[in-house]
């Protein structure tokens, strides 16, 4: 166990029950990637994308053990285990990184939800308009703590279930021979289609920052592990369904998958019902961005003495101004390409990384108590 390094602990008013850590991953995992990622996977493994998105999700689960381990032993959130592992200026610069790194999850959340309102709903509607609706909305629950984010994550998982229900109209015209031949990529083909996931698997690294508001944290693994089984069960089933809907050649041509197949729904009572799931969709996304925010701020918070509302809107006016030059389907594109690979890179090399060097640093001590 590393030595205490001093950083701001939250009161007990503030702590979370442990299995809180359920609702913090998946509504950090399940966001806008669930109503399009399909085309990316089947592009790489086509059939078999199933099997990506299961590798991936066992991936996540060996990741967060790793977390788990670097915060056990270091009795801290991620600013304090920077500053004991790496020292007061580079892990300052560390952390400086972690706050862009969750801003731009963040933006990448909003900006895309915005593209798809302007596709499917409000074709005309200016992008700062919603995207300074959407932060002004993330502002209001952010400024309340990490307890009330944590209840918007509980709402958002209860009112977005029905959704998955629906899809049962889509199975009833489905044709499951898609599926066949299985096993029939390579093992590249498949790991690429598990590297294409990246964007929609990002999200738990929240827990870095979240786990000293969890009472007893040791004892949240456990449903930081169901978290991620569930999360990657919803885009297995998520992946099938559409496989099993489209032939491979309507997929590679249809962007948004999922929200394809709500057009399949028909209710008397109800014409497009694409457009209630977007709406609903809204209490999946607004979580997601809310975590994401909430993490920056507490890191800047925590490493450089700002005020968590502070550091919040200044996060806010950022992003604002960033929004003006994202304009188009093409530049979307890019930026999710973009914060796929940042995010690929600083989760499959950063964490185990962190994991080893806290190790060593923790050995270096322990030898020269030693002596």
């Amino acid at each position: 166990m590393m030595p205490a390094t001093h950083t701001q602990a939250p009161s007990e008013s503030r702590l979370l029950s442990p299995f809180f850590s359920f609702f913090i991953v998946v509504g950090a995992q399940i966001s806008v990637g669930v109503l399009g990622f399909e085309r990316i996977i089947v592009t790489f493994s086509g059939q078999d994308a199933w099997l990506s998105v299961v590798l991936a999700g066992m991936t996540v689960h060996v990741l967060v053990w790793l977390l788990y381990g670097i915060l056990k032993r270091g009795q801290g959130d991620l600013v304090a285990i920077h500053k004991a592992v790496f020292g007061k200026a580079v892990g300052g610069l560390l952390n400086l990184y972690f706050i862009g790194y969750f801003a731009l999850l963040a933006y990448t959340v909003i900006r895309t939800y915005i593209e798809i309102i302007q596709m499917w709903m409000f074709v005309e509607v200016y992008v700062w308009v919603l995207f300074l609706l959407l932060v002004c909305l993330a502002y209001s629950y952010v400024t309340n703590g990490l307890r009330v984010v944590v209840g918007l994550c509980v709402i958002g998982l209860f009112v977005s279930a029905p959704l998955l229900l629906a899809n049962y109209f889509a199975f009833t015209h489905a044709n499951v021979s898609n599926l066949f031949p299985m096993f029939e990529h390579s093992l590249q083909a498949i790991l690429l289609g598990s590297k294409a996931m990246t964007l929609n698997m990002l999200g738990f690294e929240v827990l870095l920052v979240a786990y000293p508001f969890l009472k007893n944290g040791p004892t949240s693994q456990k449903w930081s592990h169901l978290a991620v089984f569930t999360t990657t069960l919803i885009y297995t089933l998520a992946i099938v369904l559409t496989t099993i809907y489209f032939n491979q050649n309507q997929l590679n041509q249809t962007i948004w998958a999922t929200i394809t197949l709500w057009k399949v729904v028909n209710l008397s009572v109800i014409e497009r019902f694409e457009y209630i799931g977007l709406s609903i969709w809204l209490f999946v996304v607004l979580p997601t961005i809310c975590l994401l925010l909430w993490a920056a701020s507490r890191i800047a918070n925590q490493a450089f003495s700002i005020k968590q509302r502070t550091g919040l809107r200044l996060l806010i006016v950022l992003l604002f101004v960033c929004s003006f030059f994202v304009v188009g389907r093409k530049e979307v594109n890019q930026l999710n390409d973009m914060t796929a690979a940042i995010g690929f890179w600083t989760i499959i090399t950063y964490v185990p990384f962190l994991y080893i060097a806290q190790k060593v640093k923790l050995a270096v001590i322990k030898g020269g108590n030693k002596r």
